[in-house]
């Protein structure tokens, strides 16, 4: 059996470990099925539902590229906390997934066909820090993502999309940074459903920032008349849609930035979305902008961006329209980079440019750009993507 390298946790942790794993889920809110535990010591207690959502427990298929995993259980502040490690068939590394924060009194039983809440999703790019890479079907242009959970005491709030898909004869690069706040219902939502909502629009071929447009604004209205089922956080994008390697066009709402680079120099592709910047707009719909509490400027005293996806409570105030701006891709143009704030609140587009630059593979790229963000204290939640166009 696999052993991968145990998560730093606290001096009590204990190892449980999986000869199989008969059952995995990969998802936001996700639930697994694992018939090889039986029990863990002291446990009594059968859950039929995610100890996190609440929502039913449901049998689910195990995917062919998890080629095995270890439970590491240890009792810390918040209570004990269950992380999952897996390793991905033909690669060396091992994916961290952050699971469920369980409270002292809480027990439960591992069983046949019993269920436990994962709160990472280890395809499609989330867990407390994960990372991956690919190109598309030529190979000449390459991406990498990293992610890194902040310091910040709640479960990771980024999602990313990274991967090119093949519609009508296209070839599209679909590449987005979700940073979540107050949860990750929404966040979650995006990554699954806003590129596909996007790419349902009748004109996305002939008018496609109309499209993305549009396809932003439905989106936020489903998540908002969800009522409390995503949560009542909300979340930023960063969205860049690569058409045949040769057409970029790159949509947001929040501070998530894309940055390209032309011939080594950074150009700002997105507009940060600030409520200083923004203040005109935000009282204009009755509401407005204070740097208490703290001293960052935030709608009605609560939100540090002015355009978001759900956030029910501030929508009066708040917008969800894009700001939608397009680039051909010529053979000046190197590297485009999207992250969240996290990077960006500690280092200059310029900077991030010089440093993807210097190392030619994208996916060591975006881990620099995050370890170097972390090493300059950053406390956020660090997710970027990094598209090479050039080798």
């Amino acid at each position: 059996m696999l052993t991968p390298p145990r998560p730093p946790l606290c001096r009590s942790a204990l190892a449980l470990k999986i000869p199989r794993a008969d059952a995995l889920l990969l998802g936001p809110s996700v639930t697994a099925a694992i018939p090889s535990i039986t029990s863990i010591e002291g446990a009594d207690e059968r859950k039929e539902s995610c100890l996190a959502c609440s929502a039913p427990a449901r049998p689910c298929l195990l995917d062919e590229q998890i080629e095995g995993m270890e439970i590491i259980v240890g009792e810390g502040s918040a209570g004990i906390l269950f992380s999952l490690v897996a390793r991905i068939k033909n690669s060396t590394e091992f994916l961290p997934a952050n699971a469920l924060v369980l409270s002292r009194s809480t027990s439960f039983f591992l069983g046949n066909c019993l269920f436990f809440c994962l709160i990472a999703c280890i395809v499609g790019g989330r867990s407390s820090s994960s990372s991956g890479r690919g190109k598309n079907h030529d190979g000449l242009v390459k991406y990498g993502f990293s992610l890194v959970k902040g310091k910040a005491n709640h479960p990771m709030e980024d999602y990313h999309v990274a991967k090119f898909v093949q519609i009508e004869g296209h070839e599209l690069g679909l590449f987005a940074i979700y940073d979540g706040h107050l949860g990750d219902g929404v966040p979650s939502y995006l990554q699954k459903n806003l590129f596909p909502n996007i790419l349902k629009e009748e004109e996305f071929w002939a008018f496609p920032d109309r499209s993305i447009s549009k396809a932003y604004e439905s989106t936020d209205q489903y998540i908002l008349s969800q009522g409390s089922g995503l949560g009542r956080g909300g979340s930023t994008a960063v969205t860049a849609i690569l058409i045949n390697g040769q057409r970029l066009l790159v949509a947001n709402v929040g501070d998530s930035r894309a940055v390209l680079s032309r011939g080594g120099q950074a150009v700002q592709m997105s507009i940060d979305h600030e409520p200083n910047t923004e203040r005109d707009s935000i009282e204009d719909r009755g509401g407005f902008v204070s740097n208490m509490p703290g001293d960052v400027p935030r709608v009605n005293g609560q939100l540090a961006v002015s355009r978001a996806f759900g956030d029910k409570s501030l929508k009066s105030h708040l917008r969800s329209d894009p700001d939608v701006r397009e680039s051909s891709i010529d053979n000046s143009t190197d590297i485009l980079i999207l992250a969240s704030d996290g990077l960006w609140k500690v280092m200059s587009n310029q900077e991030a440019v010089d440093m993807a630059r210097k190392i030619k593979d994208p996916h060591k790229a975006a881990k620099q750009l995050t370890t170097e963000a972390l090493e300059r204290d950053s406390k956020d939640d660090i997710s970027c993507v990094v598209v090479r166009f050039i080798g």
